[in-house]
């Protein structure tokens, strides 16, 4: 169990790392039209698993109660109110943004173009680390392992580019490939931290899993409406974001469908 959880929880680790590398691969900046189709894949797959690994499961482990949808729909709010929060208090930049974010500071580009992303992260983390805490809880949550592995692994797929697409802008005269790669795994590290303190917190309250399935849920959803849509929506031909949705979307659905 401590190596399937283990692995679990680094698979998502894996893809942004492996997207980071792209910075030694690839001499110059990413075709903005390629990156809106991996913006809008990324929102795709982020969607279908709030549904299918999240929601539903929430709703799901419900079953039983007096209000049924009382826990999916309180813990979805209060995940989107929580990435509000962080977003707002958190100094950060957007790809493509010149107006910061959040508290006034006096972090570099850069660094608040990494945490942006580190921002991101945090709901995939929780994400992640939720569902392998519902599967490990002796109460009947009717999440399996194949389930657990589907979300890590879509995760880890939507995870590749946003590797990239962090460590790319970061490359230039003042930073190198090296520093830009650094920045992209460690902007993925927090997701392992965000799954085991999950688990952590899961596993002591296990009545409260149907509301962090959902809170999950409604975390990354917030991070799709306020930032993977409108990046890959700016400019001309957001049709290409458009199809990596449906792409990314479909893909996650089938994961999920087929090993869960």
């Amino acid at each position: 169990m401590i190596l399937n959880l283990s692995i679990g929880l680094l698979i998502p680790l894996l893809g942004t790392t492996l997207g980071a590398a792209m910075v030694f691969l690839l001499k110059d900046s990413m075709n903005a039209n390629l990156q809106k189709v991996l913006l809008g894949f990324a929102s795709g797959v982020m969607i279908a698993a709030s549904v299918w690994s999240l929601l539903i499961p929430s709703i799901e482990m419900s079953s039983g109660r007096a209000i049924e949808w009382m826990p999916a729909a309180v813990g979805f709010l209060l995940g989107m109110g929580f990435l509000l929060l962080i977003d707002s208090l958190t100094p950060h930049l957007h790809i493509g943004d010149e107006h910061p974010e959040g508290l006034r500071s006096h972090l570099s580009k850069r660094h608040m173009l990494f945490l942006a992303v580190t921002i991101h992260n945090i709901p995939e983390g929780m994400a992640v680390g939720v569902v392998f805490a519902g599967m490990m809880a002796e109460a009947n949550t009717g999440i399996t392992l194949a389930s657990a592995f589907a979300l890590s692994i879509g995760i880890a797929i939507q995870n590749f580019p946003e590797g990239a697409i962090i460590s790319m802008p970061m490359k230039d005269a003042s930073t190198s490939k090296a520093k830009a790669f650094g920045f992209g795994f460690l902007s993925g590290v927090v997701e392992p931290v965000a799954a085991l303190l999950t688990i952590l917190l899961s596993n002591v309250i296990t009545p409260i899993l149907p509301y962090m399935l959902s809170f999950a849920a409604g975390a990354m959803i917030y991070v799709v409406v306020e930032e993977l849509i409108p990046e890959s929506q700016s400019g001309e031909h957001s049709n290409h974001a458009t199809i990596g949705v449906a792409l990314g979307f479909v893909l996650m659905m089938i994961l999920d469908v087929a090993l869960g």
